[in-house]
């Protein structure tokens, strides 16, 4: 009797599928003074909100544990809305065990960064993580962080009056950090008092949050704008010619780059009125900048894995 048998295959495991989804953030005050560089010796304060924009990564194991991932998002790259931060965040949550906590893949991410050389700030990998709208304070490694529930009414006042824009003007937030950063190692007194300013403006933005104090909520901005003029008038180029006359009329009561500066996403808080904003839409439109429309993301990072059991 002869037996004939089939060749046996080996399997190393089950593969899977692991998809995490995490949103990219508005800095709406306090940027700059979650970089290392500053709080290593002073408290950074941020005020910063998650949006229903994303960026996914799938991580793809096969049987015998070969690993692939692809990155997705729809965003420009340099737009200044922490995308960079958000890819690292997904592919941190890909690779690791599925209920990690996410203060310590927001860590290991913006670690990841630093080891490339990235001497950027915490607060794009934190709110990427978490998602919704948060008060973060960093001292040294520490972060501290608070999420702020502000009711649907200052919500829905908040949307509807700041106004995204993507000037389609990359921002090179590595060579803009690096001129800044020398300055300040320096000693020089406006890139200090630049910094402290945005630090003051993180903790009024917080106030004015929790309290929900519009006026407030738009001075705080106001004070971002005089800190980063300090900083680098040229951090603020890109934008003026479209946004001086606005203002000078009322019609625009503050505004900031999202990012670094220099380029990116702008945000546009705007007065009462229909009619303001499609004067400013139509401002915009002539410079070729492009308007995002945004909500708050709540949910922060979101992972799901499939496994194929055949």
């Amino acid at each position: 009797m002869r037996l004939f048998m089939r060749p046996l295959k080996l399997r190393y495991g089950m593969a899977r599928r692991i998809t995490v989804k995490v949103p990219v953030r508005i800095d709406l005050a306090g940027g700059w003074t979650d970089v290392p560089a500053y709080c290593n010796t002073h408290i950074g304060e941020v005020v910063n909100i998650a949006i229903d924009h994303y960026v996914t990564a799938v991580c793809e194991v096969d049987d015998q544990r070969k690993l692939k991932v692809a990155y997705q998002t729809g965003l420009p790259t340099g737009c200044g809305l922490g995308t960079s931060g958000a890819m690292n965040v997904a592919l941190v949550a890909a690779i690791r065990p599925l209920n990690e906590d996410p203060a310590h893949i927001a860590e290991k991410a913006y670690q990841f960064e630093a080891v490339l050389g990235n001497t950027g700030g915490r607060q794009d990998q934190w709110a990427s993580a978490f998602g919704g709208v948060q008060h973060l304070c960093f001292e040294g490694d520490t972060v501290r962080r608070t999420s702020l529930n502000p009711s649907t009414e200052f919500t829905n006042w908040l949307r509807q009056h700041l106004m995204l824009f993507d000037t389609g003007l990359p921002h090179v937030s590595g060579n803009l950090h690096q001129s800044v950063w020398e300055h300040y190692a320096t000693g020089d007194e406006a890139v200090a008092e630049g910094l402290s300013a945005l630090q003051r403006a993180g903790q009024a933005m917080h106030a004015a949050v929790v309290e929900e104090q519009k006026n407030a909520f738009i001075e705080a901005l106001r004070t971002v704008m005089s800190g980063v003029e300090l900083l680098n008038p040229a951090l603020h180029a890109p934008f003026r010619s479209v946004l001086n006359p606005l203002e000078a009329s009322g019609e625009v009561l503050a505004w900031k780059a999202m990012g670094a500066g220099g380029g990116g996403v702008v945000g546009v808080l705007r007065s009462q009125g229909d009619a303001v904003a499609q004067r400013i839409k139509k401002a915009a439109e002539v410079a070729n900048w492009t308007h995002i429309e945004w909500n708050i993301d709540v949910e922060g990072l979101q992972r799901t894995e499939v496994i194929n059991h055949e």
